[in-house]
């Protein structure tokens, strides 16, 4: 059995995808814990739907020796950020090494770093004429999306997308493969 964390900061539609695809009877993986930097996320209201335990964190207590046990308490395995908009301070990286996967809506190393989340991806795609865009699924290192990427997978940007339209479709990727790789990456690890 291996424990997972959420760390979501917004709605918390990955979130919620990964949950119902470990909710199965015969999953070796358990969504233990829900972690945002906001109070009012919609993630947090997942975490409650669905029985896990959720906890606000912020910038001070994230880098503190406190929270990474609190994860040890609560036997966290591994860290799944899915929307997180905080970066990962070195001491939780550094008791996690090579146990944070994120998700990131563009083909790195294309459009990634400080500031790059969201629509302000999908924007910049659209701006610089792409004729594709996608998803990048990779392990979490000291610096802002460049960790060894563990899988990416492209959709093709139409002529009439604007950055909403486009979000859309990244999403649909995010929502198909992200637990299929959180799940192989950890069956990986077992090995």
């Amino acid at each position: 059995m291996s424990n997972i964390a959420i760390f979501a900061s917004g709605t918390g539609s990955n979130a919620r995808k990964i949950i119902h695809y470990f909710s199965r009877t015969e999953s070796p993986v358990h969504v233990k814990l829900i972690v945002s930097n906001k109070q009012d996320s919609g993630v947090i209201n997942i975490a409650k739907e669905n029985n896990i335990r959720f906890q606000i964190a912020n910038d001070e207590n994230l880098n503190s020796q406190s929270f990474i046990n609190d994860l040890r308490f609560n036997d966290i395995d591994w860290i799944i950020l899915a929307g997180f908009l905080r970066k990962i301070p070195g001491r939780l990286i550094s008791n996690y090494k090579n146990r944070i996967i994120n998700l990131h809506p563009s083909l790195l190393p294309k459009y990634g770093g400080k500031g790059m989340y969201g629509k302000h991806v999908h924007q910049a795609v659209i701006e610089n004429k792409e004729i594709e865009s996608g998803i990048t699924i990779h392990l979490v290192n000291e610096e802002f999306d460049q960790g060894e990427i563990l899988f990416q997978t492209s959709c093709k940007v139409l002529i009439n997308d604007d950055a909403h339209s486009l979000a859309k479709r990244v999403q649909q990727l995010e929502h198909r493969y992200y637990p299929l790789v959180i799940e192989k990456q950890i069956n990986k690890s077992r090995v």
